[in-house]
């Protein structure tokens, strides 16, 4: 218990430290731009047009909000962070049954995959767990975001908006965009697992100087390398959060309404909008769009 709550308080500091930078994510993925491209330099020295980064967008939001403006969405988030924290801490606990080979000479290699297979579709039930418990929450805090491109306040508070949500869609309204979240975090678990297992039994030597460091080295880099692969599914969880709820960032002309996930996959697909909100520094320009001012978007 003690190390649950903890974790909790860990994860609720990080949270509150990382929330401007989400905000400020979840608005570029539905693609309010408010800020004109402006001329700089690229790697290689030559000029070139760049959307506003980070630190621009940050400003902006103080400029219209103040500083608290940059934490919309935070009370919502932080109800999901520790939430989510107790039920992995919950199911994790939970034995698994399983066949245990005895380890020899001959099965040694077998036993470690299995354990490795084990171990991660724990983590895998721990996780699936925590985000369907935690999704209303999740939504409740992109919908208090995205209210910021049209000035409401449908989303006021955590009670307020659980009424809003029941009221206008029913209970399905608090499982918007839960399919690809859930897909894109089973496929990011396994990914980074089975890469970081290959490189280490197949490049890490148990001679090597600094073999917990380096294995560590990994298991961060193939985090990162599974995150990037899967990004689209949770730009297209986002989304589907927002789709349709009223709001003028999940409505035409920011965002079509769309009958499924799927069918957003497509659209972004096509239009070439599967990596949109995944860099908040050195933003290029959208490959043939006109950028409206007036609508403070791309089209």
């Amino acid at each position: 218990m003690a190390d649950t709550c903890g974790q909790v308080l860990l994860g609720s500091g990080l949270t509150v430290l990382s929330h401007p930078l989400m905000y400020i994510k979840v608005l570029i993925q539905v693609g309010h731009e408010p800020l004109p491209p402006t001329l700089g330099r690229n790697l290689f020295g030559r000029q070139a047009q760049h959307l506003p980064g980070l630190f621009s967008y940050a400003k902006h939001i103080v400029k219209i909000d103040g500083k608290v403006g940059l934490f919309k969405g935070l009370v919502p988030r932080l109800c999901a962070s520790t939430i989510g924290t107790f039920v992995h801490s919950k199911v994790v606990e939970v034995p698994l049954l399983y066949v245990v080979i005895e380890i020899d000479k001959t099965t040694k290699t077998t036993a470690r995959n299995i354990h490795r297979c084990v171990i991660t579709t724990k983590e895998m039930i721990a996780r699936s767990c925590a985000t369907v418990i935690t999704h209303p929450f999740h939504v409740i805090t992109l919908r208090c975001m995205v209210q910021f491109i049209g000035r409401e306040t449908k989303y006021s508070g955590v009670f307020d908006s659980i009424v809003t949500i029941y009221r206008e869609e029913g209970i399905l309204g608090f499982f918007a965009g839960l399919i690809p979240r859930l897909l894109g975090d089973v496929l990011s678990l396994w990914i980074c697992n089975m890469l970081a297992h290959l490189i280490n039994t197949y490049t890490i030597d148990d001679s090597m100087n600094h073999k917990g460091e380096i294995k560590n080295c990994s298991q961060a880099a193939t985090g990162f390398l599974a995150s990037m692969l899967t990004y689209p599914f949770v730009l297209v969880s986002n989304l589907m959060a927002i789709n349709n709820c009223g709001l003028a960032g999940g409505l035409p002309p920011y965002a079509s309404i769309y009958p499924s996930w799927v069918d957003c996959w497509r659209h972004l697909s096509r239009e070439g909008n599967m990596g949109r909100g995944n860099s908040l520094f050195f933003r290029k320009l959208p490959a043939g769009k006109m950028y409206a001012i007036e609508q403070k978007r791309f089209f």
